[in-house]
C-alpha cells in the first residue's frame, strides 16, 4: 500500500457537495437525527451559514420543519437577522448604506445568545427582523425547553473577524450554502422589488455596493464549514 501525505491544509478543507436544495435537506435529515440521539439529552446547534440570497433562510425553515416532523417540538429556528442594530442606531452611526454588512450587527450579542441558548432549560424568547418594517422585532420566536436541535442560521455564522469569531464554538455542525453570484444578484432585486419600500435604482445600488461585497466576504468562510453544499437552483 502507497501512503498518501495529508497536509492539515488538506485535511481541514470541507466536503463539497452539489445537490439541488431537496437533495441537501434529505441528505442533513439522517446526519442531524443521528448527532442529536448521541447528544445525551444536550442541545445541538447546527450552522446554516451563505451569503444574501443564497435561499439559507428558507433552507434552514424547512428543515426545522422536518426535523419537528419526525420528533415533534425537538427543533427551533435561530435566525442571525434578528441581531441586527436597531435602525436608529444604525442611523446614529450614519451607516444605513451599509445596512446588513458586519459591523451593523450586535455580534456579540448574538454569541451570548447562541451559548445560552445551548445551556437554557427554560424557555427563551430571541428576536427577528420584518423586511416589511426594516427593523429588528422583540420576541419573534421562543425557543421552548424541549427543544434539542438549534438550526441556526445567517450570512456571518463563519467569519473570524470581531465578535462573529465566537459564533462557530457555539456549532456543533457548520454547513454552508452556495450559489453562484449572478443568481444571488437577480434575487436579491426580485425580493428588494417585491418589499417595494425604494425604487429600483435605489435597490441595484444597493445591491452593488453592498449585498454582492457582504456576500463575497462570506464565501471567504466557506472552508470553517464541515460540509458546503454547492446548489443546483434555477433562479
Amino acid at each position: 500500500m502507497i501512503a498518501v501525505e495529508v497536509t492539515k491544509e488538506e485535511a481541514d478543507v470541507p466536503e463539497t457537495i452539489r445537490l439541488t436544495p431537496t437533495e441537501m435537506l434529505s441528505r442533513l435529515m439522517p446526519h442531524i437525527l443521528e448527532m442529536e440521539s448521541q447528544a445525551d439529552g444536550k442541545r445541538i446547534a447546527i450552522g446554516i451559514a451563505g451569503g444574501p440570497g443564497t435561499g439559507k433562510s428558507t433552507l434552514a425553515a424547512e428543515l426545522v420543519a422536518m426535523l419537528n416532523a419526525v420528533r415533534p417540538g425537538s427543533s427551533a429556528l435561530v435566525p442571525m437577522d434578528g441581531f441586527h442594530m436597531k435602525h436608529a442606531k444604525i442611523e446614529a452611526m450614519g451607516q444605513t448604506e451599509f445596512k446588513g454588512a458586519p459591523h451593523t450587527f450586535e455580534g456579540a450579542a448574538f454569541v451570548s445568545f447562541l451559548h445560552h441558548l445551548k445551556h437554557a432549560r427554560e424557555a427563551v424568547n430571541g428576536p427577528g427582523y420584518s423586511r416589511k418594517i426594516e427593523d429588528t422585532v422583540d420576541d419573534a420566536f421562543t425557543v421552548d425547553p424541549e427543544v434539542r436541535v438549534l438550526v441556526v442560521e445567517g450570512n456571518y455564522l463563519l467569519l473570524t473577524e470581531g465578535p462573529w469569531a465566537g459564533v462557530k464554538a457555539q456549532l456543533d455542525y457548520a454547513v454552508f450554502v452556495h450559489v453562484p453570484r449572478d443568481t444571488v444578484r437577480e434575487r436579491l432585486m426580485k425580493r428588494h422589488g417585491e418589499e417595494g419600500l425604494f425604487t429600483a435604482e435605489r435597490n441595484k445600488a444597493h445591491i452593488e455596493r453592498n449585498d454582492l461585497p457582504n456576500y463575497d466576504l462570506v464565501e471567504s468562510s466557506r472552508e470553517r464549514a464541515d460540509v458546503v453544499f454547492e446548489l443546483e437552483v434555477s433562479g
